[in-house]
């Protein structure tokens, strides 16, 4: 018996407490593993590019609710989202059936650390992220706003194969094409797409490329808590390595209440 997706009518439902619910607009599938979607927005969400809500669908007898980063720019009419495919997931599985027409849960309240908030005022801002962690990345670098703070914005992606970096490939593409945003991130915006496990033209962790110069090569110059403002999405393994790595080099962390030099997001780790 194939499974029903569980995106019920909600206009004939009554929302659980704090949810919204929001139409399902279009739905790209680039890999067996990868998709992405987006939604209505309501007319009072208001979020800083970078952070994250609460989405999902409705289970047996609650709301099946996770952590994911609005894609899409803070001045969007759509809300964005980029997902992971897991086959046995208790969210995923379903949600990546969803269709135009359906609906999903939203607790509309957004929240995070990696928006402009967490960091002090720098002149490169580099924007590691590995996989679907991405999107948070994907509204920052659609934010006029990261252009007049920052003279330059480095956007590292590295995923496993070729075909998990097309989203960002696309992403990029976009910006630069944009009638009003690709004046603004001319000759600010660079983007090294690599991959770990399929050969590639750029291969490598991205502690491998601070570690042995790589970095420094496409950046112009090394990592330094003078000038250099980090974001950093993906992985614990990823956040953890990153991480150590910032702290080796005298980076501060920073968060809403107390900005620093480098900010990470933990909500998508389980």
């Amino acid at each position: 018996m194939s499974e029903t997706i569980a995106v019920q009518n909600t206009d004939e439902l009554p929302l659980p407490k704090g949810c919204l619910s929001l139409e399902i607009k279009s739905v790209k599938h680039y890999t067996d593993s990868l998709f992405s979607f987006r939604t209505e927005r309501p007319d009072s969400l208001r979020f800083r590019s970078g952070e994250f809500v609460m989405i999902g669908l409705m289970g047996e007898k609650k709301p099946l609710l996770r952590a994911y980063s609005i894609a899409s720019p803070n001045w969007d009419e759509e809300l964005e989202f980029y997902s992971i495919k897991v086959p046995d997931g208790p969210l995923t599985s379903r949600l990546q059936k969803i269709q135009v027409g359906d609906h999903i849960l939203i607790r509309p309240k957004p929240v995070g650390t990696l928006v402009f908030d967490a960091l002090i005022p720098g002149k490169r801002l580099f924007l590691f992220s590995t996989g679907t962690g991405l999107a948070p990345f994907a509204s920052v670098i659609r934010d006029p706003e990261v252009y007049e703070k920052f003279d330059s914005v480095y956007l590292f992606h590295t995923t496993r194969t070729v075909g998990e970096l097309t989203y960002g490939i696309d992403l990029v593409q976009s910006v630069r094409d944009h009638e009003f945003l690709g004046d603004l991130c001319k000759d600010k915006l660079f983007h090294l797409p690599a991959t770990t496990r399929e050969q590639s033209e750029n291969m490598g962790r991205i502690t491998n490329w601070i570690e042995d110069g790589r970095l420094a090569e496409f950046a112009g110059g090394a990592l330094t808590p003078d000038t250099d403002r980090v974001m950093i999405c993906g992985s614990m393994a990823m956040l953890e390595s990153l991480k150590k790595a910032c702290l080796d080099l005298d980076f501060i962390e920073g968060s809403n209440s107390r900005p620093g030099q480098f900010a990470i997001e933990k909500a998508f780790v389980d």
